[in-house]
């Protein structure tokens, strides 16, 4: 048997096809059009959600029931002999807390650590692949835990939104201020912490939108994250809601930006996109977790 799995839920962005290949266990995370749910990367493909979203259905997420997440664990049980499970942020949702409660049962109590990467989407999916990266070196679960709730704020991500459609729907901005963004052509530049999702810039324009966030992003980098990023530990993240084409050119855009650095481009999750619509555009960067001596 195994020492150590990871686990996450489809927030990361990694979806079950891919989660093989990562050696990671993956939740699909519900969500509901109406009455009618549906699962993440399993019963719905993102040209369907979105077709949905712009024909004016009401979407609303949801936390995966207990009895999934007990599942998900009994089956990784079999493989692993202990597993670091690492669910989206717990300031924006409840199944980390779910997810905490559930561990203390005896059945999985010392056998499922909980960690709390305070991420979602692109900056979570980095902080599942650190996390596989410190299996793979030999670190004890424990270990893994401590460390990716040690590097939890050591992120940040910004997303370009295309309308205030969506935001107006899930009660972020008024109808009325809706109406004179639209008007004005406002692209909201959102700012996503360690559980909070707030109103950064508001800018005329996805050119100005975009160029608003590769330099927070570079201020983030030269100034929050110095020692860091001189000495070549960060990593550069991109999401995004938009079509093909769109996507690559605002790849080539940080890339042009920020010389010599890749850049690890994720659709943005649907659980976010229920909140942006298509078109969104965002970018972000995460701190490489410095290792400690092994337990």
């Amino acid at each position: 048997m195994k020492l150590v799995g990871i686990a996450t839920d489809s927030q990361s962005g990694i979806m079950p096809m891919e989660a093989v290949s990562m050696g990671v266990t993956v939740l699909p995370m519900p969500f509901y059009f109406g009455e009618t749910c549906y699962f993440e990367g399993v019963s719905i493909t993102r040209d369907e959600f979105f077709t949905r979203l712009k024909e004016g259905e009401k979407v609303s997420t949801s936390q995966p029931s207990p009895e999934s997440v007990m599942d998900l664990w009994r089956e990784a049980l079999k493989e692993y002999e202990k597993i670091v499970y690492i669910p989206m942020s717990s300031g924006l949702s409840g199944s980390y807390n779910t997810a905490k409660m559930l561990s203390e049962d005896d059945e999985f109590a010392g056998r499922v650590l909980v960690a709390d990467a305070g991420r979602v989407a692109t900056p979570l999916r980095r902080a599942i692949m650190d996390a596989v990266e410190l299996r793979n070196e030999g670190y004890s679960a424990e270990e893994i835990k401590e460390t990716i709730e040690e590097y939890s704020d050591k992120m940040s991500i910004y997303i370009a939104v295309e309308t205030l459609e969506y935001l107006k729907r899930g009660g972020r901005v008024s109808p009325a201020t809706a109406a004179i963004g639209t008007l004005l052509n406002i692209k909201p530049v959102l700012r996503l912490g360690v559980g909070v999702l707030d109103t950064y810039r508001k800018c005329r324009g996805m050119k100005k939108a975009k160029q608003e966030m590769l330099e927070a992003m570079k201020r983030d980098m030269e100034v929050t994250y110095k020692e860091y990023y001189e000495n070549g530990e960060i990593f550069l993240l991109a999401a995004s809601s938009a079509d093909g084409t769109t996507t690559e050119e605002w790849i080539n855009e940080i890339k042009t930006f920020f010389p010599g650095m890749e850049v690890m481009c994720d659709n943005l999750t649907l659980g976010i996109s229920c909140h942006t619509g298509e078109g969104a555009l965002g970018i972000g960067c995460s701190v490489k977790p410095r290792r400690k001596a092994k337990g």
